[in-house]
């Protein structure tokens, strides 16, 4: 993903779910960013570009032990 794309779904997950929040680069992806809440990582979300129209999936793991 590129820096601006990466900016813009930092500033959605900032104002949807909380200012903790905060996407970064994946080292050697450029397909996908990684999603924190300070130092925790969360997930990963991805980018979906199918037939031109352009999404994003985000794709979190709960394991059990956390619960």
């Amino acid at each position: 993903m590129k820096a601006e794309e990466i900016k813009k779904l930092d500033a959605y997950f900032k104002r949807t779910f909380s200012d903790k929040m905060v996407v970064k680069a994946r080292p050697r992806k450029d397909d996908s960013a990684e999603v924190y809440i300070g130092e925790e990582f969360l997930g990963v979300v991805y980018l979906d570009d199918e037939d031109g129209d352009r999404s994003y999936n985000f794709s979190m793991a709960i394991l059990d032990v956390d619960l």
